[in-house]
C-alpha cells in the first residue's frame, strides 16, 4: 500500500528539471532504437502474428508501420521494436530495461486517454521510478535463478503507470499490483540457444501492466501483499534468495531520490555485460593490429568479467565462442571482444548473418577465455578487462571499470541524440526524425496521440 500512496501523491511538478530532461532523453533513445527494429525480420514476423489474432482498426499507432493496432497489442509489438536489438537502455542496480515495458504502456494508455504530453512523461517517470526500485530490491537475484527482471518486474511498473493515467486511487492501484502477480512472466532460457523470446518480454509486460490496471479499475481484487507476502514476488520467485531482499528500498526516497537519473544509455547494441570488454578489445585493436604486422600471433585472449555475468554471456563457452545468430552474438564475451578486437568497432553491423559467421572474427573468439574478476564493482558497474597474450610472450592489456553510459560515466544528452539519428535513419527521412526529437524533447507541450501520430508513419 506504501507504493500505491506514493504513485497516487506523484505529479510532475516535484519532478527536478534535470529528471524531467533525463526521462525525455531515455524516450528518445528509446524510440529511435524502435525505428530501426522495424527494418528487420523479427518485427515483420511478430507483427504479423499480432494481426492475425486481432486484425487492424485499433486506436494505438505501431511505430513505425503506419498502422494502428488495440491497446495491448501495441503495446506488446511497440515493447518488441524498443528491445528488438538489445539497444535499449538499463538500470544498472536493477539490472532491467525499464524504458522498454513503461514506455509502451504509457504510449498506449496516453493515446487511449487523450492525455497530454505532461500526463505522458509524469506516468513515464513514475513507472521508471518504481520499475527499476521493486529490481533492484532483489539485488540480481532474479538472474540467478533464471528469471528476466524486464519482463517480470515490467508488469508492475507497467501496472502503476496505466493506472497513473487512467486515475486510479491508491485502493485500486494497490489492487492492480497484486493482479500484476499473478500475470508477470520472463525467463532466460533464451540464453541457452538464442531463441527470440526476449524480445518479448518487455511489451508483454506492458500489455500485462495495463490488463492488471484495468482489471483494479474494474473492481478486481488483488494480494495485498504482492511483494512481500508468503507467496510473494520475492519468495514466489527466489527462494531462499529472497531473505537477502531489500524490500524498504523499493519505497526508500522515492519523490526525492531519482533513479532515472541513474538508468544508463547504451552505447553498443548487446547486452550490457558485454560492453565493458568490447570497448577494451576496441581499444587494443590497434596494438593488435601493430604486433601482427611485425609478425607477432595471439596465443590467447582473456576477458575478465564479474562472476555474476558469467552465466550469460561467458557460458557455455564452446557456444558462446560460435554464436548462431544475432541474438547468440549480442549475449557473448567472446563475439564482442573478437568484433571489437578486429574491426576497432562493434555496430549494428556486428549483427548482420555474414558477420557473425566471419571466419577471421570467429577464429579470433575461439582464442578467447573468460575468467571472473572477484574486485569487480558488480552491479553497481559492469566492468570490464582484455588481455591479449602474443607468441613472442609479451601481454598487452586494457581494463574499463566502469562502462560506458553507466551513471560514473554518463553518455550526454547529444551523444543519445546523435545515437537517435543514427538509429532513426534506417527507417525514416532525417526531416521526420527530427519531427519525433522535437516532439519528444518537448513532450511537455506535446499532446500523446500527436506523438504518437509521428511515430506510427511509415516510409517503407
Amino acid at each position: 500500500m506504501r507504493l500505491a500512496d506514493c504513485a497516487t501523491a506523484f505529479t510532475l511538478d516535484a519532478v527536478p528539471a534535470d529528471v524531467r530532461e533525463r526521462a525525455t532523453h531515455l524516450m528518445l533513445d528509446a524510440l529511435g532504437i524502435a525505428l530501426a527494429s522495424t527494418r528487420y525480420d523479427f518485427a515483420r514476423q511478430t507483427l504479423a502474428a499480432l494481426r492475425s489474432l486481432s486484425g487492424d482498426g485499433g486506436e494505438v499507432p505501431v511505430i513505425g508501420h503506419g498502422l494502428k493496432l488495440g491497446l495491448r497489442d501495441a503495446a506488446v509489438m511497440n515493447g518488441f521494436l524498443i528491445h528488438g536489438l538489445d539497444y535499449d537502455d538499463t538500470h544498472p542496480r536493477g539490472v532491467i530495461h525499464a524504458t522498454t515495458s513503461v514506455l509502451p504502456a504509457a504510449l498506449s494508455v496516453a493515446v487511449r486517454q487523450d492525455a497530454s504530453g505532461a500526463d505522458l512523461l509524469a506516468a513515464y517517470v513514475l513507472g521508471m521510478e518504481v520499475t527499476t526500485r521493486i529490481s533492484a530490491a532483489a539485488k540480481g537475484g532474479f538472474h540467478k535463478v533464471g528469471f528476466h527482471p524486464t519482463g517480470l518486474i515490467g508488469t508492475f511498473g507497467a501496472a502503476l503507470t496505466a493506472a497513473k493515467l487512467q486515475g486510479l486511487d491508491a485502493p485500486a492501484m494497490a489492487h492492480a499490483q497484486g493482479i500484476a502477480l499473478s500475470l508477470a512472466s520472463g525467463n532466460l532460457e533464451f540464453l541457452q540457444d538464442g531463441a527470440g523470446t526476449k524480445r518479448l518480454h518487455p511489451g508483454w509486460a506492458a500489455a500485462s501492466g495495463i490488463t492488471a490496471a484495468a482489471l483494479a479499475q474494474h473492481g478486481m481484487t488483488g494480494p495485498r501483499a504482492a511483494y512481500e507476502g508468503r507467496f510473494g514476488l520475492y519468495a514466489s520467485h527466489l527462494g531462499a534468495l529472497a531473505a537477502d531482499c531489500d524490500l524498504d528500498g523499493i519505497t526508500a526516497g522515492l519523490g526525492s531520490v531519482w533513479e532515472t537519473l541513474n538508468v544508463a544509455v547504451k552505447p553498443l547494441p548487446a547486452c550490457h555485460f558485454t560492453h565493458a570488454c568490447a570497448d577494451a578489445a576496441s581499444l587494443l585493436n590497434g596494438e593488435w593490429l601493430a604486433r601482427s604486422a611485425q609478425g607477432a600471433t595471439l596465443r590467447r585472449i582473456v576477458a575478465r568479467v564479474p562472476a555474476g555475468v558469467m552465466p550469460v554471456v561467458c557460458e557455455p563457452i564452446e557456444y558462446k565462442r560460435r554464436p548462431q545468430n544475432a541474438y547468440d552474438a549480442q549475449f557473448s564475451i567472446p563475439y564482442a571482444v573478437a568484433t571489437g578486437l578486429r574491426l576497432g568497432r562493434f555496430t549494428l553491423d556486428a549483427l548482420e548473418p555474414s558477420a557473425i559467421s566471419d571466419p577471421a572474427t570467429l577464429a579470433l573468439a575461439a582464442l578467447v577465455e573468460c575468467e571472473v574478476d572477484p574486485d569487480a564493482e558488480f552491479p553497481r558497474y559492469y566492468p570490464g578487462e582484455v588481455i591479449l597474450e602474443f607468441s613472442d610472450g609479451r601481454t598487452v592489456r586494457h581494463s574499463e571499470p566502469i562502462n560506458r553510459g553507466a551513471p560514473g560515466r554518463p553518455i550526454s544528452h547529444g551523444d543519445i541524440a546523435a545515437k537517435f539519428h543514427d538509429n532513426a535513419a534506417r527507417a525514416v527521412p532525417r526531416d521526420h526524425a527530427d519531427h519525433v526529437l522535437n516532439a519528444v524533447l518537448g513532450i511537455e507541450k506535446t499532446g500523446a496521440r500527436e506523438l504518437a501520430r509521428l511515430l506510427g508513419t511509415s516510409f517503407s
